[in-house]
């Protein structure tokens, strides 16, 4: 099991970046699968990004091109850089832990043990 705690969010207008952060505790994310997810107002939450503990990454076709994940191991933090940021990316945005890999790639919302409590990004027009 493992700890997370998001910060970086905040309120931003289009066009704007972010760079939202994953600290982890209790154990080295080096053999995790990391990923982010969000849920705005109403909906259900949905996958943003992932980074495998091979290296490999994935997005959402909505934000691919615009959002960068990536890790710090040294810092045992995961990173999402956000840019061009649209007002319908404002969302609560969680970081996500599965130790190992998962039969599913992208991994599912299920596959995922541990998740922090989330920061709020919200995106002004």
């Amino acid at each position: 099991q493992v700890q997370l705690v998001e910060s970086g969010g905040g309120l931003v207008q289009a066009g704007g970046s972010l760079r939202l952060s994953c600290a982890a505790s209790g154990r080295t994310i080096r053999t995790f699968t990391m990923g982010w997810f969000r849920q705005a107002p109403g909906k259900e939450r949905e996958f943003v990004a992932v980074s495998s503990w091979r290296g490999l990454t994935d997005y959402a076709d909505s934000v691919k091109d615009r959002f960068t994940i990536s890790r710090d191991t040294a810092a045992n933090t995961v990173i999402l850089l956000m840019n061009n940021l649209k007002p319908e990316d404002t969302a609560l945005y969680y970081c996500a832990a599965r130790d190992g890999g998962s039969r599913a790639w992208p991994p599912r919302e299920d596959d995922y043990a541990d998740w922090g409590q989330g920061t709020q990004v919200t995106v002004s027009s």
